[in-house]
């Protein structure tokens, strides 16, 4: 699934192409993603972007009189392309642009979302969303208060999106092995030192797959339609069995939430 890294890279990468531009109209192939998408973005008409913005994994193009709210879902991707170039198979929506060139929405398993908004503040998928953990609401002794008494494992609390967006399974457990702490551990056991690290290595770790265009496991492309490269550069994340890089150790997984998880017990504790 597309996490944060791979959001902000498509905002990125589509923003130069929407903002000041005019959505001619939508082209809607096949409206039954994960939920219906919105008659209002089926009936656009000439209505000029004004701002691409990005909240948690959620995309959103601001226009004159509300807003698109696009989630990526498990195997979605965006790119911008020319408007001659046919549509495939699983290329389910275009943003018809006034200058030839599409923004196209590709979703093999159409687990993605494409809806409508008037105003962000009633907007029911995010009104649950915690803080953004690039924004300086995010920091160690947030963490730390939060984690008091909490009794939870340490990386599936980290994966909540009411204690913070967007640090999904991948840079959780990333995070949590730069910062020598074991996923398996209750949350209350977080020291204000080791709260402080992790904030800081979440921090680190975002911003250095954001550089590499996020990560490709599977599907995720960015919106040249070149994959996400810190791939390349994962410790831990996928690679059950192999030698920790640090110590030597073998790499373990369990399952914790319902998600795999990596981590090697040597380095981490």
């Amino acid at each position: 699934m597309p996490e944060l890294p791979e959001v902000e890279t498509s905002r990125r990468g589509i923003e130069p192409h929407l903002v000041g531009n005019i959505i001619q109209y939508a082209e809607v192939r096949n409206s039954r993603l994960r939920w219906p998408v919105s008659e209002q973005i089926m009936a656009l008409s000439d209505k000029p972007v004004i701002s691409v913005q990005r909240r948690a994994k959620y995309l959103l193009l601001e226009l004159t009189e509300g807003w698109i709210i696009i989630h990526l879902g498990m195997s979605g991707s965006l790119r911008i392309l020319s408007n001659e170039l046919p549509p495939g198979k699983h290329d389910h929506i275009d943003l018809v642009m006034a200058d030839g060139k599409v923004l196209r929405y590709t979703d093999p398993r159409r687990f993605g979302a494409w809806l409508w908004s008037d105003n962000l503040d009633e907007c029911s998928v995010l009104s649950h969303l915690g803080p953004e953990p690039l924004s300086d609401l995010f920091d160690g002794e947030y963490l730390y208060t939060l984690s008091r008494n909490k009794k939870m494992r340490v990386k599936p609390w980290l994966m909540d999106n009411k204690v913070v967006v967007g640090v999904g399974n991948i840079y959780a457990n990333e995070a949590l092995f730069v910062a020598h702490i074991l996923p398996e551990r209750p949350v209350h056991t977080l020291t204000q030192q080791e709260a402080h690290l992790l904030a800081s290595t979440i921090k680190q770790i975002l911003c250095r797959s954001i550089e590499q265009g996020g990560t490709t496991l599977k599907d995720f492309l960015q919106s040249d339609g070149k994959p996400g490269y810190f791939a390349q550069e994962l410790f831990v994340y996928g690679k059950k069995g192999e030698c920790c890089p640090v110590c030597g150790e073998k790499i373990e997984c369990v399952k914790l939430g319902q998600r795999s998880t990596f981590f090697c017990r040597q380095c981490q504790y």
